[in-house]
């Protein structure tokens, strides 16, 4: 079937959905956005995102076009229309369309716009692990709003993948790992203390991130939200990352040297354990019968 997208209050095929040529968020990067997994028909963390939603438009000063009921709402019609159980929902707001000049107009009207994509995790890669390489980290100074400004993670990922490898961890000027292009770093140290970057102002504080320190917590596992060097990562006994798309991850080289014996480690595969049994204690979605709004 076609897949259906939502721009501004309308249901489009996805191939007919487009923005104005003077939205803001096409001319100046000036909106922000949301990427909800979604595995199995459960909507993974939904609240957590759209509260990071608020946070990053109110650190734009930017109302939100729809309430978080609307927004509730649209994402279950586009889960509903694009028969969608595995994979995510993308969800951008701009500051929407005005004449072109870099000062906030004067009565913005924000646009909104949501797809829905099919992905499937990669089995094999959480079996087997992936690479990654790192790179400076030349990004502006407030990676923590989920900007769409994106021009430095995309020229890092695709150094990555020039090189083989699947992520770049980026590293900052005192040679510590902030995050990767699109998932947040982790280590696991020689004497078995589980490792991440703190939630400050040099990351984005993954959702993903904050539910996986939450289940370390609760199983007891010693952690900290530190930062650490590439020097550190690269004589870690595991290392993986984590994101909404690719849940948990292992990481078994860094810039061509093994980590650990270069297999997931017992500590990764525990995470990765807990963590799928929390997406399946999530409530899955059920067939969103409500009113289809207009067309």
């Amino acid at each position: 079937m076609p897949r259906i997208a939502y721009v501004n209050g309308r249901y489009l095929p996805h191939d007919d959905a487009v923005v104005h040529v003077e939205d803001r968020g096409y001319q100046f990067a000036d909106g922000v956005y949301e990427v909800i997994g979604v595995r199995h028909g459960r909507l993974i963390d939904e609240e957590p995102h759209l509260d990071r939603l608020d946070r990053s438009l109110g650190e734009l000063k930017l109302a939100a076009p729809l309430n978080r009921a609307a927004i509730r709402h649209v994402t279950r019609e586009m889960l509903r229309r694009n028969l969608l159980r595995d994979g995510i929902i993308y969800l951008q707001v701009s500051r929407g369309v005005a004449p072109r000049d870099q000062q906030f107009p004067a009565d913005p009207t924000a646009s909104i716009v949501m797809t829905a994509r099919r992905k499937k995790v990669d089995a094999a890669k959480m079996r087997t692990g992936v690479r990654v390489i790192s790179l400076p980290d030349i990004r502006w100074g407030r990676p923590d709003i989920k900007s769409v400004s994106l021009l430095p993670n995309v020229l890092g990922k695709q150094q990555a993948v020039e090189a083989g490898a699947y992520e770049a961890w980026q590293v900052d000027r005192d040679g510590l790992i902030t995050e990767g292009t699109s998932s947040n770093a982790w280590i696991v140290t020689p004497d078995g203390r589980l490792l991440t970057h703190r939630a400050d102002r040099a990351i984005l504080n993954g959702i993903t991130r904050r539910t996986l320190l939450r289940i370390a917590a609760e199983l007891d596992l010693e952690f900290a939200e530190d930062a650490f060097s590439l020097d550190q990562a690269k004589a870690a006994r595991e290392a993986f990352l984590t994101s909404s798309s690719s849940f948990v991850l292992p990481v078994i080289q860094i810039d061509g040297i093994t980590v650990g014996d270069g297999n997931p480690g017992p500590f990764t595969r525990r995470l990765q354990e807990w963590y799928e049994r929390y997406i399946q204690s999530i409530q899955p979605v059920r067939e969103y019968a409500g009113r289809v709004g207009p067309d």
